[in-house]
C-alpha cells in the first residue's frame, strides 16, 4: 500500500518567484505520480486526461497540430489511436474506452456537425470519470459537470438560445436542466450550490466571475476531503489546487500570490498527523 503520509509530507516546498509557480502539474506527474500504486495512478490519470482530450481534438482536425505535453499520451500515441479507430482495430486497453467511443462518433459526424465535437467529448469524459469507482473523484466530476451545465443553460436562456443544445451529459441533473422551464430548473432543493452559481452567473466581469467559480470549487473540495488525511483523494485535491493557483496567478498576480501562500500554509498544517493517528 502506498504511504500517503510520506508522499504528502515529502512534497517539495512550493515557492513563488516573480509571480510564477516553480512547481507545476507537470512536475507532479514526473515526481509524485510514479510513487503511487497502479490503481491510484489511474485515478490521477483522470485529471491529466483533459489535456489528452484537448490534444485529441486538435489532432482530429490536423495531424500536424502542436499538442500539449502534459497529458497521459504523446502525440504519436494519440495519432496511433485515431488510426486504429479508422481501421476498425480492436481497442488497446492502455487507452480509456471513452476515447474510442468518441473518435468513432466523431468520424461519423457530417461537416455541419463538427461544432458538436467538444461537447460530445466532454460528455464521454465526464461519464467515464464519474464511473471511476472513487466516491470523491466521481463526485468532483459530477460537481463540475453540474456547474458547467447550469452556467451554460443560464447563458442560453439569457440570449434566447435552445438550452437543450448546450447541456452535456445524461445524468438526472443534466436532464432536468435540459427540459425544465422553472427558474431554477427544479434544482434548488437538490443542489445546495445552485443559488451561488446563479449569483455568479450574474457577474459581468469575466475574470471576477472565473475567480468566483474557482472559489466555489475550492470550498467544495475543502469540505469534501475534510476527513481524508493521507489518501489519494488528498493527493488529487493538491493537484487540483496546484492547477487552480496557477490560473489565479495568470489572472491576477497579487490575488493569486495571496491564495498561493494560503494553500502552502494549509498544506503544512495538513502534514501534521491528526490526533487519532498518533
Amino acid at each position: 500500500m502506498t504511504n500517503y503520509y510520506c508522499l504528502v509530507a515529502g512534497l517539495p516546498d512550493l515557492s513563488l518567484e516573480d509571480g510564477k509557480l516553480n512547481y507545476t502539474v507537470a512536475n507532479f506527474k514526473s515526481e509524485i505520480y510514479p510513487e503511487l500504486s497502479e490503481k491510484d495512478r489511474k485515478l490521477i490519470d483522470l485529471f491529466y486526461l483533459k489535456f489528452d482530450n484537448a490534444n485529441l481534438l486538435k489532432l482530429l482536425k490536423d495531424k500536424e497540430a502542436v499538442t500539449d505535453s502534459e497529458g497521459n499520451y504523446s502525440q504519436d500515441e494519440l495519432l496511433t489511436l485515431i488510426s486504429a479507430v479508422r481501421e476498425g482495430d480492436a481497442p488497446d486497453k492502455k487507452y480509456p474506452s471513452y476515447l474510442y467511443e468518441f473518435i468513432t462518433a466523431y468520424l461519423a459526424l457530417s461537416a455541419e456537425e463538427f461544432y458538436r465535437a467538444e461537447d460530445m467529448l466532454s460528455a464521454y469524459y465526464y461519464a467515464y470519470a464519474m464511473n471511476c469507482g472513487n466516491q470523491f473523484i466521481s463526485s468532483w466530476f459530477e460537481f463540475n459537470l453540474n456547474i458547467n451545465n447550469i452556467l451554460a443553460a443560464l447563458a442560453a436562456r439569457k440570449y434566447k438560445m435552445d438550452v437543450s443544445q448546450v447541456v452535456v451529459g445524461n445524468t438526472d441533473v443534466s436532464e432536468m436542466i435540459r427540459t425544465s422551464n422553472a427558474r431554477d430548473f427544479g434544482l434548488t432543493e437538490m443542489l445546495e450550490y445552485f443559488e451561488p452559481i446563479l449569483r455568479i452567473s450574474e457577474i459581468e466581469e469575466l475574470v471576477e466571475r472565473e475567480k468566483k467559480i474557482d472559489l466555489l470549487k475550492w470550498n467544495w473540495m475543502e469540505d469534501a476531503v475534510f476527513f481524508n488525511y493521507f489518501t489519494v483523494e488528498r493527493i488529487f485535491v493538491f493537484l487540483l489546487k496546484l492547477e487552480m493557483i496557477g490560473r489565479w496567478i495568470s489572472m491576477d498576480k497579487e490575488k493569486g500570490s495571496e491564495l498561493f501562500r494560503q494553500i502552502i500554509d494549509k498544506l503544512k498544517d495538513e502534514v501534521q498527523i491528526p490526533a487519532e493517528f498518533r
